[in-house]
This record gives C-alpha cells, structure tokens and sequence, in this order.
C-alpha cells in the first residue's frame, strides 16, 4: 500500500497521520515529537485545539526535515467573515512560526465561510498555503463551494468509523476526485467499538489489535487516517498498520457494522454558542 495519496492539485500527502485534538499545549511538544520519531509525517492542528504553537516548535526543533513534513491546521468559524480570514491565516502562520502551511481547512461549515474560502484560495495562489480544503462539510455544500469558486477542496475531514462510515459520502468525494480523511477513526473509543466482536475476531485473525484493523479498513477504502493518543505505545501501534490486509470478506464484515452512530452530534447553533468567545492566542 502506498504511504502517500496525491491531491487534486498535485501534492503528495500521508495517508496516516498524527491528530493533536483536545492535547494540551504542554503535552503536546512530547507526543509529536514521539509521533515523528516513529514515522507519521502529517501532523493535523488546528486553532481552535489552542496548540499550534507547541506544534510549530516541536516541527522545528526536530531532526526531521520540513519538507519531509505535512502539516495541517483550520480556521475557527469566529474568523470567517470580513478580512478576519486573511488576518487569521496570518495568525495560523506565526503562532506556527512557519513560513507555509500544507493543507489549510475551514473547520466547520457554519458563518460567512464562502468569504473565508477566499482567503484560502488567496492564501494558496501566494504560495503561503499548499493545498486547501474543508472539515465537517456535507457533500452538498462542498459541490456549492465547487461549482461556485475557483479552486475545488482537496480534502474534506470527517467523522468516519466502522459505525459510522460515511459511505455514500465517501464515494461522492472520491468521483470528485477530493480525499476523503477521517478524524475519529476509531469512533473516540466510544459505543463499545474497541470490545465488538465482529472486530476483535479479525484483528486476532492477523495479530493485530482492534484499532490497527479500524485504521486498515479505512485505508483499503482510500480514506486517510489522523489518530490521536498520547501513550507513546499507542502512538506507535497506530502507525504500524501497513504490513497486513485485510481480505474482501473481511471488508465487508466490518462494512455490515454500520449503525449511522455519530460521536460528535452537537447542532450547528449549539456550536456557535459554545465557540462564541474563543479566540487563539497571538
């Protein structure tokens, strides 16, 4: 299997990476220095987890070249409207302390973000940006971005789990020739997923542990994967994952698993509630 995908404008990205959601900043210097030292070259931040300037440090610092590195972050909906976007890819690049961003994502489909795929657009075209796209979008809004603008997502991150997995989905990104790319790969431990027998009968078929199958199945469907865990054991089991697979029956197994069970429910307004104040620091 390939360790790389390429985008829809021509750039090479990881198709496992290294998720730092809900890591505080002091933490986070430690586990993505271990997730580079194992091997993940895509590193996925954003403002709103309030620790990109640890992750900039860390890329920095380390013995790992920055053009070996791909590095991914998202603008919060509070910066969309306005020159708010523009100031906030700014924002993205100091708090960083770098000099480009490899993929820039609008977090959330919410607010003025026709605006903020602007600066995105303008973003990449000054080279400040090498690829953009979206999180969170249904495909009916990223067909609207398409048809309506110039430059069409390369990827749209979304909750995609064995039960959840977003089929339908899945296969409109792929005809669209957009990656698809799952946060929560392994449904946030959550609905008794690490303990469902269909799963764990198969990762002892291949001795294997049940989160290494779910990141396999994701990846046998195209689906780029961005783990998170802080135990450097785990850090290094998820990354180990390109030395078996998974037969087609198998696939289906684990395809028939389906529940349409999101972890992450919270309605668009409550969202807005909760995030109304947050800004990232300078």
């Amino acid at each position: 299997m390939e360790k790389t995908v390429k985008l829809n404008n021509g750039v090479e990205m990881p198709v496992v990476g290294y998720g730092v959601f809900r890591i505080p900043e002091d933490e986070t210097k430690k586990v993505v220095g271990e997730a580079l030292d194992t091997g993940y070259r895509l590193i996925d931040t954003a403002a709103g987890y309030l620790n990109e300037k640890a992750v900039g440090q860390v890329i920095n610092d380390s013995s790992v070249l920055r053009d070996q590195i791909f590095l991914t972050t998202k603008l919060w909906v509070q910066d969309y409207a306005g020159d708010n976007a523009e100031k906030a890819i700014d924002g993205a690049l100091k708090r960083l302390d770098q000099d480009y961003i490899d993929l820039l994502l609008l977090h959330q489909p919410m607010g003025d973000y026709y605006n903020a795929w602007c600066a995105l657009e303008k973003a990449q075209k000054a080279g400040n940006v090498r690829a953009i796209g979206v999180s969170n979008f249904e495909s009916y809004q990223v067909a609207d971005l398409i048809v309506h603008n110039e430059i069409a997502p390369a990827v749209n991150q979304i909750e995609i789990n064995p039960l959840n997995p977003e089929n339908d989905n899945i296969n409109w990104l792929k005809e669209s020739n957009i990656v698809p790319e799952a946060w929560g790969p392994m449904g946030q431990a959550a609905n008794g997923i690490f303990t469902n027998p269909v799963l764990t009968e198969i990762a002892k078929n291949h001795h294997k542990t049940v989160g290494e199958v779910m990141l396999r199945w994701n990846l046998q469907r195209g689906v780029v994967v961005i783990p998170k865990s802080v135990h450097e054991a785990r850090i290094k089991e998820n990354f180990d994952v390109f030395d078996f697979e998974l037969t087609p029956d198998e696939m289906k197994e684990i395809d028939a698993l389906d529940k349409d069970k999101r972890y992450f429910t919270m309605s668009l307004e409550a969202q807005k509630s909760a995030f109304s104040s947050f800004k990232p620091a300078d």
